[in-house]
């Protein structure tokens, strides 16, 4: 299991709110989906016993 840095996920979605604010949706969304996949690679299938569909997406709020 890899330990994940809370201090650079903390800051990429920094920048991420930067990109919103710069009003740049389309690269604030593909930075978001990186930063997912990094994450998710890290996590290396500990947990694959549960596909991404499982669990129910939350509707965002407004």
């Amino acid at each position: 299991m890899s330990s994940i840095d809370a201090l650079t996920v903390a800051q990429r979605i920094d920048t991420v709110l930067d990109i919103l604010v710069a009003g740049d949706y389309h690269s604030a969304i593909r930075n978001l989906e990186i930063l997912k996949s990094e994450l998710l690679a890290q996590n290396n299938g500990a947990d694959s016993s549960t596909p991404d569909s499982a669990q129910p997406k939350a509707p965002w709020e407004v």
